[in-house]
């Protein structure tokens, strides 16, 4: 039974549905405390801090077409999926923008942590509850 127990260990994959987290650090206005968020497979940084109260802007509702989910991905950046051409060019245009910055409902985890800052202005003249 041992030997039995061994070798399935051998080929049966190393999955127990680990769920990649965000650490969020403190915002002012949106997340004082900071958090740590799961996210689900095939789920945007975005939609998981919605999915866990925390009201990241998203003026043209998730559709890559304005700047108000951009975060700044402080650990973990080179796990993310690459941004697209239209991404790329949409990020030109956020207030703070860095190196790392990322489109928060455009990105998507793969199996590492991330650690990421919210800045502290967008480019949206007024923010609406989504």
């Amino acid at each position: 039974m041992l030997k039995l127990f061994a070798d399935a260990a051998k080929v049966l994959p190393y999955n127990f549905n680990i769920m990649p987290k965000v650490k969020i650090y403190p915002h002012e206005e949106i997340c004082p405390d900071g958090a740590i968020i799961e996210v689900n497979d095939d789920e945007t940084i975005c939609e998981a801090a919605l999915r866990n109260n925390i009201r990241i802007e998203h003026a043209c509702e998730m559709s890559c077409a304005c700047t108000t989910c951009h975060v700044i991905v402080r650990k973990g950046f080179e796990s993310l999926e690459e941004a697209s051409e239209t991404e790329e060019d949409l990020l030109d245009k956020a207030w703070g923008l860095e190196q790392t910055s990322r489109l928060s409902c455009q990105a998507k985890l793969n199996s590492e942590d991330l650690e990421i800052e919210l800045p502290k202005y967008n480019i949206n003249q007024v923010s609406e509850n989504h």
